[in-house]
């Protein structure tokens, strides 16, 4: 039992340290860039950013007793292969009925007719899926590869262990809006301000996070949410910035398929509809 409680409290430690260097990384790379009069975008403060979740879950696995066990470092195709089909369509049918419930009700519009969108989308789709593959390692070896299965080992409510996370992970990306994010960019993405935008995209990441962890929790291995992630930088990002649809001004922060209302839901739903799935299973194989 002693070991157990120390093991634990080790746990709770370096968890700690992880989201103190996470969540205050961005906040020293604007100040660097500032002392270097760097500009924001590609800058060193937000090399820091993005490299340092990565940096410390290696420290801590490495040299601060949390091992490597739970890592997921193994793809795991045997009897994951539904949940690697599962990762790589989810924002594909999330973002699909966004668009035609926004269709529908007319708060979206498509300047191309719809049998020339996959035809013009396509090639933006696959230029953006390598690139975003590649990323998303470095993202998802801190976030599924570190902090979910840290987290998870603590015991907690499943509901409890997936807004810890996601909210550690949407804190970390804060300063990326405020500082790194391209400005153009970030007009075309949204018609909101930021005091809007930031709290919308806060619970928008907790509600990912559900889906994202579960699928992680469900395969035992980080590449399906690489993928996951890969496709959701691929499609949706490209989709509003690159003009394939067009939301109608203030009315993105229900209907867009990126930081909406909508997402937040259908994300959070499908995060608890996998975790049913993840149970029953859990439960089929006790009594096998």
């Amino acid at each position: 039992m002693k070991t157990q409680k120390q093991t634990k409290k080790n746990t709770i430690h370096n968890l700690i340290i992880f989201t103190i260097a996470v969540l205050s990384i961005g906040w020293i790379g604007h100040g660097l860039d500032v002392l270097l009069d760097n500009p924001s975008s590609e800058s060193l403060g937000m090399l820091l950013w993005i490299i340092t979740p990565l940096g410390a879950c290696l420290l801590l696995r490495g040299f601060a007793g949390d091992g490597w066990k739970d890592f997921g470092i193994k793809p795991k195709f045997k009897g994951n292969l539904i949940w690697y089909a599962v990762s790589i369509l989810i924002f594909p049918v999330i973002t699909g009925l966004i668009l035609a419930i926004g269709k529908v009700s007319g708060f979206i519009s498509f300047p191309n007719s719809l049998l020339e969108i996959p035809v013009s989308f396509l090639p933006v789709f696959a230029l953006a899926l390598i690139p975003g593959f590649f990323k998303n390692i470095f993202e998802e070896s801190a976030w599924r590869g570190y902090l979910t299965p840290r987290v998870f080992s603590l015991n907690l409510n499943d509901y409890a262990g997936h807004i810890i996370v996601g909210l550690i992970w949407a804190l970390w990306h804060v300063p990326y809006y405020l500082y790194f994010l391209n400005r153009t960019i970030l007009r075309d993405y949204t018609t909101l301000n930021m005091a809007a935008f930031i709290p919308l995209a806060l619970l928008t990441i907790v509600a990912y996070s559900f889906a994202f962890g579960e699928i992680r929790l469900l395969t035992g291995s980080i590449w399906p949410a690489v993928l996951m992630h890969a496709v959701e930088d691929a499609l949706v990002n490209p989709l509003i910035i690159e003009e394939f649809i067009k939301i109608k001004p203030d009315m993105d922060i229900i209907f867009s398929p990126g930081v909406s209302i909508l997402a937040i839901g259908f994300f959070a739903l499908s995060g608890i509809f996998l975790r049913k799935l993840r149970i029953a299973r859990a439960q089929r194989q006790s009594l096998s």
